[in-house]
């Protein structure tokens, strides 16, 4: 099963387009006993028993790496943990950890996130060209590879919104990513971006390939899902594209007054499906 395969299997099996991010802070996981390594694992594993007992479930997740490579070794350790906890309950995990160099680096990141961690994608910069982002694709051709597109944050447009023959650098990017196509490279677009993200969509459509979407920035960051699932009915197939959102889930504790931080968590991403799909799947 290839890495498109994949995503339809797990939006079928999951009812689901949401990738729930795995970011942690210790600050602010209510785990006060053990060490980082221990205290970040039990408050994942807490949140997908919870999941599991209450048939709720994402249809990725994405553990970001500077989260947990912020504590050091026991962090970096966790991270390899916590992957291997999700996939082993049939959830796809996006590692994100947004690479990009020369092809001989590129070819050792690509054995870190795939053979090391056992992602089954990897976010990629594409700021270095093709050849930094080869060697994830040669060496592992059934994997997924999420590049930068059009990303979430404020700054995005110092460089990704410069015009370059009448045209941002984002559509410039939008067009190589369709033009270096092959199965499983897919895109980070934003979901604070509406019309950028229907702008790239277009190219894609226009293309006749399967782009799989990456969309960071509802949530915390204030991205609509109902902008982005408008967005995304362009497209003939949705289920290969994954709507993210972390802290909003993660954290959702801090909104459900009184719920255990798993129940929580379990709540706030039934009412995202809920609304997605309501929004997509009517």
């Amino acid at each position: 099963m290839n890495y498109i395969e994949k995503l339809r299997a797990s939006s079928d099996t999951f009812h689901s387009i949401v990738c729930l991010g795995l970011d942690p802070v210790l600050a602010d996981i209510p785990i006060q006993d053990g060490g980082p390594r221990q205290r970040i694992y039990n408050f994942y594993e807490s949140i997908l028993n919870a999941l599991l007992h209450k048939k709720i479930y994402p249809a990725a997740v994405k553990p970001n790496y500077a989260f947990y490579a912020q504590y050091g070794l026991e962090g970096i350790a966790c991270c390899a943990d916590v992957i291997a906890l999700y996939r082993n309950a049939g959830l796809p995990v996006i590692l994100d950890v947004k690479r990009g160099d020369i092809g001989s680096t590129a070819d050792a990141y690509s054995r870190e996130a795939f053979d090391f961690f056992n992602a089954d994608a990897v976010t990629l910069s594409p700021y270095m060209g093709y050849d930094s982002i080869e060697p994830f694709i040669k060496n592992y051709p059934s994997k997924g590879y999420y590049i930068l597109n059009k990303t979430s944050n404020k700054s995005s447009a110092d460089i990704q919104d410069i015009m370059v023959e009448g045209r941002p650098m984002y559509l410039h990017v939008a067009s190589k990513i369709a033009e270096w196509h092959k199965p499983g490279i897919g895109a980070v677009v934003g979901a604070t971006y509406p019309e950028q993200l229907g702008q790239i969509a277009e190219v894609f459509v226009g293309s006749g390939k399967d782009i799989p979407l990456l969309i960071p920035g509802v949530g915390t960051q204030g991205g609509s899902v109902k902008d982005v699932c408008k967005e995304l009915t362009r497209f003939s197939d949705v289920r290969i594209h994954r709507i993210n959102s972390s802290r909003a889930i993660n954290y959702a504790y801090k909104k459900y007054s009184g719920l255990h931080f798993a129940d929580a968590a379990a709540q706030a991403l039934k009412t995202l499906n809920d609304e997605i799909n309501s929004l997509i799947f009517q």
